[in-house]
């Protein structure tokens, strides 16, 4: 659906976005996630047109943003960050004025402007001057403007900031129904609202893409993102020879000794669970085990481990911060 090749912008000496590459398929919820700065509202603006690139091109369902703009942006509704509404138009007339620009028939246009209402909620404030409506409401207007003339594509860039908390649910709510019948690209920085969404995620960070997957794929993409979390009436060296020959253990440290209690931390090597094995090694050595659960790194996790350095490979490959093989460290 949405091609975009070897995307690079440049102002003056400064890379907001450095050899972008990636492919949006039909019919899914994406999120574009990365820290304030990263390249999310750069890349959004030359996805639509807003903005030229310095190299690069986008391809909206084999149409070049660039060559065939007409035909790109036809498949295409876009809420900016600043929702685009002029406040002293009723919300009527300014989706109306929305329909003329998008050159909408006029035979249609009251149907397209009933769709819009109908699937963002806001009909019952159409004959309402825009800058009295709340924020919540004036983010559903900026969605209904995106949504004329029907696109396959929605972009929407940063939907819920400045909400509040139950303007967000509504504002999300409505985001995942539109996605049952729309292409959805969202861009945030809150990891929260992504993970609550989207299908794909796409982490973004100093104008590189660094990872895009699911968002249950990519606490995996570390191989320290589980750590088995063991307490015992073992010493830690005791401990280390109860596991020595437990296999799929990476490593193995103390977290913290107190009451005659050894807090363990293992941690395994990338997909393997070695929780059975670890029961079953105490079970014969006659320790104690008194506690075990596993600890999974969050999306939050993943997030800032992939976001932390200066510079970002485009590649989006990372390598785990453990090496293979088992290594045995006394906190």
């Amino acid at each position: 659906m949405i091609e975009v090749k070897h995307l690079t912008k440049q102002y003056g000496g400064h890379v907001a976005i450095n050899d972008l590459s990636f492919t949006i398929e039909k019919g899914s919820i994406y999120g574009f996630l990365g820290p304030n700065g990263a390249g999310k509202s750069t890349t959004m603006n030359i996805i639509t047109g807003c903005l030229g690139a310095t190299e690069g091109e986008v391809l909206i369902d084999g149409h070049s943003i660039l060559d065939e703009p007409k035909a790109a942006k036809k498949l295409i509704g876009y809420l900016p960050e600043q929702p685009p509404v002029y406040p002293d138009m009723t919300v009527l007339e300014y989706l109306s004025f929305v329909c003329d620009a998008k050159g909408v028939k006029a035979g249609e246009k009251r149907m397209r402007i009933d769709e819009a209402m109908e699937k963002t909620g806001i009909a019952e404030v159409k004959k309402r001057l825009i800058k009295n409506l709340s924020k919540g409401f004036k983010q559903r207007v900026g969605i209904a403007q995106a949504l004329i003339g029907d696109p396959e594509i929605i972009i929407l860039d940063e939907p819920t900031v400045g909400l509040d908390p139950t303007q967000m649910i509504e504002i999300r709510s409505l985001i995942k129904e539109l996605g049952t019948r729309h292409t959805v690209i969202l861009s945030s920085h809150i990891l929260s609202e992504v993970q609550a969404i989207c299908d794909t995620i796409m982490i973004i960070a100093h104008g590189n893409l660094v990872a895009c997957d699911k968002s249950d794929n990519l606490t995996r993409l570390l191989s320290a993102s589980s750590i088995l979390k063991i307490e015992t009436d073992a010493a830690f060296e005791e401990v280390k020879t109860i596991l020595s020959e437990v296999k799929g253990i990476s490593n193995i440290c103390k977290s913290a000794q107190e009451n005659g209690i050894t807090h363990i931390d293992i941690t395994p090597e990338s997909g393997e669970d070695v929780r059975m094995d670890v029961f079953k090694a105490f079970a014969a050595s006659g320790a104690a085990l008194f506690e075990m659960h596993t600890e999974r790194a969050s999306l939050e996790d993943v997030f800032i481990e992939l976001t932390k350095d200066e510079e970002q490979p485009a590649s989006g490959k990372r390598q785990g911060r453990h090496s293979k093989g088992k290594e045995e460290n006394e906190a």
